[in-house]
């Protein structure tokens, strides 16, 4: 009874949701069983009611669905699991019902779902845009980088390759210059996953400067290699935080910086959950405003690691991770391994189909992808980008089997 696990993956906009119980670890039923599990249910799907309950002979257990939990039921123990009060299902338009071997019970049904947006990590232009004294941490090791630091200008840089459309829309020579996009004294300017300062504004213990290679900014959280990129690096960690360009700014990537208005508490979002955030709400924002779906995440180093296709962004999870007692299960929420004591709670995540392309995976498809206009590049540092491929891993051996693959892709969630 404590390794039941249920999953249910639910669509905002069609109000409609996958509810899979995995009643044993997968080992536990034999072929025979699972053979004779699925055939039973065949035979009883026309005749199951809102809240009816399903045992075949060898089925271990009672299942009841109710609009807000499923109760479950065996001979010596009775377990309810309790929905989070967001998510309401509606037991009587249940359909699709069929066992998976090696899965557990599939169902279709209608599902009442809210969010509520306080429980996202804060979008970093959001938070600079408060106009409120801000310090910047690394968010590998929590170093302060900048401090104390607020900003008059935040504008939305335009798309990377906005000069080459310049001549379409001037019947004159080009009126725009480089300099225009020049971060200024107070100025913040926001990338789809960089943002770029001045680097020569404010006092010289905020922002870093040009030393000689190796050198260590003492007056700054930060080492610049002065090589051609100049890159900056995390004082205490050694993490690239991003580079110093020659026209004098500085370029951050959100990935690797924690923002936080300086008068409150310290509150940092453990690695593995911020990338996710970071990364889901780019290629959400990316989608939106380009109908982009299909990406290309490259390291600092030129190589491309990850490809990836945005399937849906209106997804909502909920799993219980039961107990590890099969050592072969993961849950999604891979940062919060609790007890089956705490309830269930619904997150906001996207759907995403991947490839990795590390040593040299994929290659045909990595050039045929790099071709295409349709695909957007997006840069990170190298090893963001190998931790955003072990969290896809990660998520896709957290799914149940049957979900993990789809086109020849593999599927994982990043989690908002």
């Amino acid at each position: 009874m404590d390794e039941v696990r249920v999953f249910l993956e639910i669509r905002q906009t069609t109000q409609s949701g996958l509810l899979i119980i995995r009643p044993l670890c997968a080992d536990q039923l034999t072929g025979e069983q699972q053979r004779v599990v699925k055939r039973m249910l065949d035979c009883r799907k026309r005749h199951y009611s809102a809240e009816s309950q399903l045992k075949p002979e060898c089925w271990p257990m009672d299942i009841t669905l109710m609009p807000s939990s499923v109760e479950l039921k065996n001979d010596e123990h009775c377990k309810t699991i309790n929905l989070p009060p967001e998510v309401r299902i509606v037991p009587s338009s249940c359909r699709g019902l069929q066992y998976v071997l090696g899965d557990g019970l599939h169902m279709r049904l209608l599902v009442q779902a809210g969010f509520n947006n306080t429980k996202l990590v804060p979008a970093l232009g959001d938070i600079l845009k408060t106009k409120k004294n801000c310090t910047f941490y690394c968010q590998s090791c929590r170093e302060g980088v900048i401090n104390n630091r607020t900003f008059i200008r935040v504008l939305s840089l335009p798309g990377e390759n906005w000069g080459d459309l310049v001549e379409e829309w001037c019947c004159h020579p080009n009126p725009f210059n480089d300099s225009m996009l020049r971060p200024q004294n107070g100025d913040c300017f926001l990338g789809h996953n960089y943002f770029l300062i001045s680097s020569g504004t404010g006092p010289s213990s905020e922002i870093p400067h040009s030393e000689s290679l190796g050198a260590t900014s003492r007056s700054s959280g930060s080492v610049l290699n002065s090589k051609a990129n100049r890159r900056v690096i995390c004082r205490r960690c050694k993490t690239l935080l991003g580079e110093v360009h020659s026209s004098g700014a500085t370029k951050y990537y959100f990935t690797e910086l924690f923002v936080q208005p300086s008068e409150e508490g310290f509150d940092m979002v453990p690695r593995s959950p911020f990338i996710q955030s970071v990364v889901a709400q780019c290629l959400e924002e990316l989608s939106l405003a380009r109908s982009t779906f299909r990406f290309s995440i490259q390291g600092t180093d030129g190589k491309i690691y990850i490809l990836m296709w945005l399937l849906n962004s209106d997804t909502l999870l909920v799993e219980s991770s039961g107990t590890l007692a099969c050592s072969n299960i993961f849950t999604v929420f891979e940062h919060d391994m609790s007890s089956d004591l705490r309830p269930l709670k619904i997150q906001k995540a996207i759907k995403v189909l991947y490839h990795p392309c590390v040593k040299s995976r994929n290659k045909d498809l990595v050039d045929s992808w790099g071709s295409d206009m349709g695909v957007h590049s997006l840069t990170f540092p190298s090893k963001t980008c190998l931790e955003l491929l072990l969290i896809l891993s990660q998520s896709n051996a957290s799914l149940p089997p049957s979900l993990r693959w789809m086109n020849a892709f593999q599927v994982a969630f990043l989690n908002m």
